[in-house]
């Protein structure tokens, strides 16, 4: 007969602190979430001090701090010692970063309209809060969560393969590719539909529940999978003649397909222009490429001495303060922290990347965040959430850092190349195809592997939407032959 069992087992795993899973998830944040967080800690808690222009230090101090970079994946030391005892180094107390924060805090009263305007939900906010009320075990929470924190602002899902979030849920045992399927389906069952599409056709499939008539849904499945460039063409009547079907019918799906949305997640949040700000500066001196922080996205702050001393003093009188003063110290860690990993992640992929800043796109070398992660001394997790919504301003633009990696693709002599360089090298093809006689996507393959590059014609056709060219039949068209 079964029997029911109780053993103990003595096992040693890494944990991470509060302190520095908070520490994770302001890495992740873009540099205008970041100063809105400081700018709020500088509003609440009294040991902070907002730094006035003309005390900061000169920009160019700040990439000279002994900064350390975040390491994700080593746990936070917990110290016995009382953190308000004043034994923390003097210059981290100090650090002051130069930035466009501003030292002022002009407190609303409760009365004031701005405080009754209605806050603008985001994708993720609506999609994390359907989740939260799904009967999940905690895994699938954080996997299905972790699949959502990677959508684009439109709903679209655009990881190369969802293995890149393996490293980033930090799972124990790992996730498996079967269990981020999962968790990806659970999120395109989410509201809206279509969030959580790796392409247009996917998104539309994910919406066609929408669609009443039985008969109308499988006919509008059937042009989003096999005739989408002919319904992009508004040709209703070639269209019906390929399917088989009446003008009518035929129409009549068309139509419901064009109410379908294929950018879901702009219903959230605000789809106006958005300005990028550069978290870091390249700039080639004396033959070197250089890497500097933006000063103006480091917020400007430092610890009140004033206070923190006043409290020193007066500590048995005031105990509630001592959490405020540790809050203040950590605020202080987390600005140096930060800034110290984007560049020095910065500087890593400008070293590996040489060729690019050279010579452009075409000499971009294949580069995975497990070398940039061992360049740094830091966890593949930790480099994912630097390189994301992160911006490096270079002579020829502005990327984002995710830009410079790419997955390796072997040529036919055996040399990598990397996809970056590949869609370079379409684009040029197509900057210089001759008036009338635009390449297919066939004829861009056949000469790629003429010069021993080997790519499957759907990798071509996702390149040149990625660069965002229309169809041969378009083009032509557009520019008919004299």
């Amino acid at each position: 007969m079964p029997s029911l069992k109780m053993h103990a087992q003595l096992r040693q795993q890494q944990t991470l602190s509060p302190r520095l899973q908070q520490a994770v998830r302001l890495l992740q944040l873009s540099s205008t979430e970041f100063a809105q967080t400081v700018e709020g800690a500088l509003g609440t808690n009294p040991f902070l001090d907002a730094v006035e222009d003309d005390e900061g230090a000169p920009a160019e101090a700040t990439a000279a701090l002994p900064l350390s970079p975040l390491s994700a994946d080593t746990p936070e030391i917990q110290s016995t010692a009382p953190a308000d005892a004043g034994d923390e180094d003097d210059e981290r107390d100090n650090w002051i970063a130069d930035g466009s924060a501003s030292g002022s805090h002009a407190e609303d009263g409760d009365g004031s309209p701005m405080n009754r305007v209605p806050l603008e939900i985001s994708l993720a906010d609506n999609l994390h809060g359907q989740l939260n009320v799904l009967p999940l075990s905690p895994r699938d929470l954080v996997l299905a969560k972790a699949v959502v924190d990677s959508l684009d602002d439109d709903g679209y899902l655009r990881l190369a393969n969802l293995e890149e979030l393996i490293a980033v849920t930090q799972l124990d045992p790992p996730a498996t590719v079967d269990e981020l399927q999962i968790a990806l389906r659970r999120v395109q069952s989410l509201e809206p539909a279509g969030v959580g599409a790796r392409n247009v056709v996917e998104c539309l499939l994910l919406q066609l529940g929408s669609i009443a008539c039985p008969e109308q849904r499988e006919l509008a499945r059937t042009i989003i999978t096999e005739r989408l460039e002919n319904l992009a063409a508004k040709d209703v009547s070639a269209l019906a003649r390929v399917l088989d079907r009446p003008v009518d019918v035929v129409a009549a799906a068309c139509a419901s397909i064009r109410r379908l949305d294929p950018k879901p997640g702009w219903r959230f949040g605000d789809i106006g222009i958005r300005y990028v700000v550069p978290d870091v500066m390249v700039k080639k001196v004396r033959k070197v490429w250089t890497v500097s922080l933006n000063p103006a996205i480091v917020p400007k702050v430092r610890l009140h001495k004033v206070y923190a001393e006043m409290f020193q003093r007066q500590r048995a009188m005031h105990p509630e303060l001592a959490e405020q003063l540790r809050e203040a110290r950590w605020t202080l860690r987390n600005v140096e922290q930060r800034f110290a990993t984007i560049l020095g992640v910065s500087q890593a992929i400008v070293k590996r990347q040489q060729h690019f800043f050279d010579y452009g796109p075409l000499a971009m070398k294949p580069m995975g965040l497990k070398e940039i992660a061992d360049e740094v001394g830091v966890h593949e997790s930790t480099v994912s959430r630097v390189t994301n919504n992160k911006y490096m301003s270079t002579p020829m633009g502005v990327f984002e850092l995710k830009y410079f990696f790419s997955r390796a693709m072997t040529a036919t002599s055996g040399d990598a190349f990397s996809g970056t360089a590949m869609r370079g090298l379409i684009k040029e093809m197509l900057d210089h195809e001759r008036p009338g006689r635009p390449l297919s996507d066939a004829e861009i393959t056949r000469q790629l592997a003429q010069q021993g590059f080997s790519l499957a014609r759907r990798t071509v056709t996702k390149y040149r939407h990625q660069l965002q060219v229309e169809s041969v039949g378009r083009r032509r068209v557009a520019t008919p032959e004299a």
